[in-house]
């Protein structure tokens, strides 16, 4: 069953909730994996998508739109050029040049990192942090705390796709968390 934050008469959720394909056992077995690949194959519901986070964030005086590697580089980027916004890559380790900060964060199966460049984002600055899908909350985590350290204001989190039994949410501390579709 599909939920939203968004008003429940908005057919745009519908519609971006029907192109959402969901794999079994991918990428092992019992995960039910959301595949936004052919959402993405749908101008309509892709543009739905993008309009959608827009329309929240548009004058809510966001400076930096942080998108989590690699399917928050999808979406930051067109919301951030639509509200005036900068885009920051949070990425892997070793995938940007140059001086970087990072933060550690545990996974289901041991720990990773995410990097973001030095100086990227300044302090006092509004975030919000975009990806496409919440699972346990570890990498919007990490992004939250990345950000803060260099000193921004994270306003929020928007992800396309909740998964709500994974309570991801709650690793959210105080940050407010907005999402188009939330699978049950």
């Amino acid at each position: 069953m599909a939920l939203s934050n968004v008003n429940g008469a908005d057919a745009r959720v519908a519609r971006i909730s029907s192109t959402i394909r969901v794999i079994p056992d991918f990428p092992k077995p019992g995960i039910l994996f959301q595949d936004i690949t052919t959402l993405l194959l749908d101008p309509e519901a892709f543009k739905d998508t993008i309009d959608l986070f827009v329309e929240r964030y548009k004058d809510k005086n966001i400076n930096v739109v942080a998108g989590v590697e690699a399917r928050g580089f999808i979406f930051g980027p067109p919301i951030a050029l639509a509200i005036g916004a900068k885009f920051v890559p949070m990425r892997k380790p070793k995938k940007l040049p140059g001086e970087v900060i990072s933060e550690e964060y545990t996974l289901e199966y041991g720990t990773d990192k995410m990097e973001m460049h030095v100086g990227a984002v300044q302090p006092g600055e509004h975030a919000i942090v975009v990806d496409d899908l919440i699972a346990t909350g570890g990498t919007l985590g990490a992004a939250i705390r990345l950000l803060e350290r260099a000193g921004a204001n994270v306003v929020e989190c928007a992800c396309v796709i909740e998964l709500a039994d994974l309570k991801g949410r709650d690793r959210l501390e105080d940050k407010s968390l907005f999402v188009l579709v939330t699978s049950t």
